[in-house]
């Protein structure tokens, strides 16, 4: 098996020795979850932090094998997400083996992102999005185990104690997004479990349902706060003004759509650009993307 040196570096970086073990031990993983499962499969998709490829179960049934470090939240997070959407606007999850950080999922086809749709039918994508958030959102469970979208927050706080001042992000909007996040946490009428991350990349045309959300964070909180990534996305590395021309309207969109109060679209979408901004910081990146853009647009319109 040939790994990728970006999928390498980026495993290696993000969960150091145990990222680097599990690595080493991927081959051997492979074969012994496709044994197990008596699964058909083929070469994995493009590689990011987790190995992931098409498969095809005993019965023919179409899938996707997912591996991922087990140290990590992130697949627990993703699985407890997919059993309280139980299928409901997102893949469903098949199988399941949480020691080996292993999912099999439903397979979305044709999987076509909503990426395609943008910049030409924007309105499109975002009504896909918006069918979607309605189908996920629901309360959750007595026993959910994910954690309270209140959490994050935490990242603005240790931004600035990391950057006291305006070398990666001005430090103003970081202080201001940290408290509109707190206050909008507090003021939520309603608790559901959110997707986490629902954009452009993670909606895939599919047969089953027109739409079909994949890769959830898995979150629990306000459902207003949906609507963040989908406003810088997609490619938010690129800094395009074709496409940041496109959130005015997006704003509209969301709140009509989803019958949120349009000051609410806007104070949500700046605070998740912004979060956005200091994760990218986190994790090393030099800040200054099209979320800062976004976030800097929905400036002057908050209250």
């Amino acid at each position: 098996m040939t790994i990728p040196a970006v999928f390498r570096r980026n495993v290696s970086e993000a969960w150091g020795e145990a990222g680097q073990r599990w690595l080493d031990e991927l081959p051997s993983l492979v074969t012994t979850i496709t044994h197990a499962w008596d699964l058909d499969v083929g070469e994995p998709y493009v590689l990011s932090f987790n190995w992931v490829a098409p498969a095809t179960t005993a019965d023919g049934t179409p899938s996707v094998l997912k591996l991922g470090v087990p140290e990590s939240d992130h697949l627990f997070h993703e699985a407890a997400a997919l059993t309280c959407f139980d299928g409901r606007g997102a893949v469903r999850l098949l199988d399941r083996d949480a020691d080996r950080g292993a999912l099999l999922l439903e397979r979305a086809a044709p999987g076509t992102q909503a990426r395609v749709l943008v910049p030409e039918r924007d309105e499109e994508a975002t009504a896909a999005f918006i069918t979607l958030t309605r189908r996920l959102h629901r309360p959750p469970p007595a026993d959910c185990p994910l954690p309270e979208l209140v959490t994050r927050g935490e990242a603005f706080a240790a931004h600035l104690r990391r950057y006291p001042d305006d070398r990666v992000l001005p430090r103003l909007l970081v202080e201001r997004a940290g408290r509109l996040f707190d206050e909008l946490c507090a003021s939520a009428t309603e608790r559901v479990v959110l997707h986490g991350d629902l954009h452009h990349d993670n909606i895939l045309s599919a047969d089953r349902e027109p739409w079909l959300a994949i890769d959830p964070h898995g979150v629990v909180g306000d459902p207003g706060s949906e609507v963040g990534p989908w406003l810088y996305n997609p490619d938010p590395a690129l800094r395009d003004d074709n496409l940041l021309a496109l959130v005015p309207a997006r704003v509209e969109q969301l709140a009509d759509g989803l019958a949120l109060p349009v000051e609410r679209v806007l104070a949500w979408g700046f605070v998740l650009c912004m979060l956005s901004e200091v994760w990218d910081a986190e994790g090393g990146g030099t800040g200054g993307g099209r979320a800062l853009d976004v976030a800097l647009q929905l400036l002057p319109r908050l209250r």
